[in-house]
């Protein structure tokens, strides 16, 4: 038998054409490239490092592209990106110019669909599904979602509708690995919990199949009671009462039984649900030992594994919205923090020690966490949801119809506000000052560094209304954060240096960037501060004195801050001439955030050149009498 390489390996025809013990040492190689790769550009590990044999298996039994495979959520594609021909690519993942770390259709015809969200993947294979039925074509489609994303009702919501379509093959393989961004929590997790730890069952079922096949009046009895006693024991019932036919749970790691069980559902056909357990960093003992660390880290020697920085990293926006949580809570007791699965991301992990009763992780169920917190508001509690800015478009119609059309006292926590580096469009907060900013009711507050992130957390928090705060992922500028929880006079800006002929208005963390402009032009720099109510007063002081305006905001200048600037000038009926800068009218690609910025002229050096071109000193003139 010839010795199969990975480098031999450029497309799932490959893979196809191994023999059946060729594919554990296929294994074995592709699990130590992802654990080279990743630790060189940094991504995400114990997710891929569960998924090897599986998307071994899934490629060898399927004849992709033609048969659609769809991850969910997409941090779990790095095998199947390997085997289908990016293997070099893997070289600059998530960097500019690089493939992306979420499948992409654009970026290869195995990508069926993108998935860098969670919880979309049936609903997606399932209109696959239909298209083909529809156009005459014989396909498999198949779902591969993670346990943390079958606890959103959306999954289900595609579970409901399945089970009433006739005449599709859908394929859910439920990835069950225990493993979500934060520890999945809900009532399916406990479920499938109880059925892993009875491993009686799985282990009695599958012996007495063995020695009941030649017997086969007993053995159909035995069927018939398997039907009714795995509705006590298993998850099953739950998937078959919604139109499927349930098989497993079976080990995920084991080719021997993956690729023949692969082989039998696909020639079934239909409706079918595959539950397979993996084990999370599997490969890699210190990613298996703490699965959350490695869940998505920076570069780092895999043979010592990754080390705490000699010198401190500086604070990040994260870690200020983290400190301020506990710090109100112990001087309010009506504060409740809720997270839609993202303890470690949002910063909850010292409230929920501190405060436990007083944590709710709700899972990935965002339009969810926004009107529990609807319902806690109405009972005069004071809830605090942090959540990203990209998963909170998730729940707009809950914040519109929930929140603040009953003017309930919700303050949200709006991470990873603007560019996000290498996690690239899916994940930006670019929007949510403009759909925040037309929703009556609603305050939004941009600071411009981390202790203006303190300050206006504890102003929104103050407010007695629905009221937001945009921060970006990572550290700003360095600023010392006060220890206090005072607040800052609503809808006030703050001028950084006064200047004359322009005024550069800063919505955010592109502030600092915009003062260093202002002082080599001699612009005045405001700190505006909040979106909404916008500071009216001092636009038009400063509109008197002035001859241009200059926006900045780290969001999509298409109906952004500017655009509130640009409305209150128009509607007064103040004639100044106004530049927006922002982020175009197009999806920001990944790679570092320095990099994306200076590329969008949004760096201190660009904006300067921006505003010289717009506004040279002969052409800009007031118009105002």
């Amino acid at each position: 038998m010839t010795i199969v390489s990975l480098d031999q390996i450029n497309s799932p025809d490959d893979v196809r054409a191994l023999d059946r013990r060729q594919l554990k040492e296929l294994a074995r190689q592709l699990r130590e490239f992802v654990l080279q790769s990743v630790s060189k550009t940094g991504g995400h590990l114990s997710s891929n490092l569960g998924t090897v044999e599986l998307t071994i298996a899934l490629h060898y039994v399927l004849n992709t592209p033609d048969d659609r495979i769809v991850w969910d959520v997409g941090h779990q594609s790095y095998p199947h990106k390997i085997l289908t021909g990016r293997r070099e690519a893997m070289a600059h993942l998530r960097q500019f110019g690089g493939i992306s770390g979420f499948p992409r259709r654009t970026e290869s015809p195995y990508d069926a669909f993108g998935t860098a969200h969670s919880s979309t993947s049936i609903s997606a294979a399932l209109g696959m599904a239909v298209a083909s039925r529809n156009l005459g074509l014989d396909r498999q489609h198949v779902a591969v979602i993670g346990d943390g994303a079958m606890t959103a009702g959306m999954a289900f919501e595609a579970l409901n509708n399945a089970g009433v379509t006739p005449d599709v093959n859908l394929l859910v393989v439920l990835n069950d690995n225990d493993m979500s961004i934060s520890p999945p929590v809900g009532a399916l997790n406990h479920y499938l919990a109880r059925l892993m730890s009875g491993r009686f069952y799985a282990t009695a079922k599958n012996v007495g199949r063995a020695v009941l096949q030649h017997v086969p009046p007993v053995l159909e009895l035995a069927r018939r009671f398997e039907d009714h006693a795995k509705g006590l024991m298993s998850p099953a019932t739950l998937f078959e009462e919604l139109g499927f036919n349930y098989v497993g749970p079976i080990d995920g790691h084991n080719l021997d039984a993956l690729i023949p069980t692969l082989e039998n559902l696909r020639a079934l056909g239909g409706l079918q649900f595959l539950h397979v357990v993996t084990r999370k960093g599997c490969g890699y003992k210190l990613a298996e030992a703490d699965p959350v660390l490695y869940h998505g880290p920076g570069k780092f020697d895999p043979t010592v594994g990754i080390q705490k920085p000699s010198v401190p990293p500086r604070q990040t926006f994260t870690h200020v919205f983290g400190h301020w949580l506990c710090d109100m809570a112990a001087a309010d007791e009506r504060l409740i923090g809720i997270t839609p699965a993202m303890r470690e991301g949002s910063g909850l992990v010292e409230f929920q020690k501190r405060f436990p009763r007083r944590y709710f992780d709700v899972g990935i169920a965002e339009q969810h966490s926004v009107t529990f917190a609807a319902g806690l508001a109405c009972e005069g509690l004071k809830p605090v949801v942090a959540i990203y800015s990209t998963f909170l478009q998730r729940a707009y119609d809950q914040l519109i119809h929930d929140v603040a059309l009953q003017n309930l006292d919700v303050t949200f926590a709006l991470d990873r506000a603007g560019l996000v580096g290498a996690d690239g469009a899916t994940h930006a907060g670019s929007y949510d000052m403009v759909y925040l900013r037309c929703i009556p009711n609603m305050m939004v507050a941009t600071p411009s560094d981390e202790n203006e992130a303190r300050l206006l957390l504890n102003t929104c928090y103050a407010h007695p209304g629905p009221a937001s705060v945009r921060y970006p992922r990572g550290a700003g500028c360095g600023a010392e954060v006060t220890a206090g929880l005072e607040t800052v006079p609503v809808g006030k800006g703050r001028v950084l240096h006064e200047g004359h002929r322009i005024a550069i208005l800063g919505f955010g963390t592109l502030v600092p960037e915009g003062l260093k402009a202002a002082l080599a032009l001699d612009a005045t720099m405001v700190d505006m501060r909040f979106v909404k109510p916008l500071d009216e007063e001092l636009l038009h002081r400063l509109s008197r004195s002035h001859e241009a305006f200059v926006t900045l905001e780290e969001g999509v200048v298409m109906g952004g801050a500017g655009s509130a600037v640009s409305e209150y000038f128009n509607a007064q009926g103040i004639p100044i001439a106004l530049l927006q800068l922002g982020l175009p009218d197009r999806f920001i690609d990944h790679g570092e955030q320095s990099v994306l910025l200076k590329s969008l002229g949004l760096d201190a050096a660009d904006i300067e050149s921006s505003i010289r071109v717009r506004f040279p000193p002969a052409k800009v003139r007031n118009k105002r009498a």
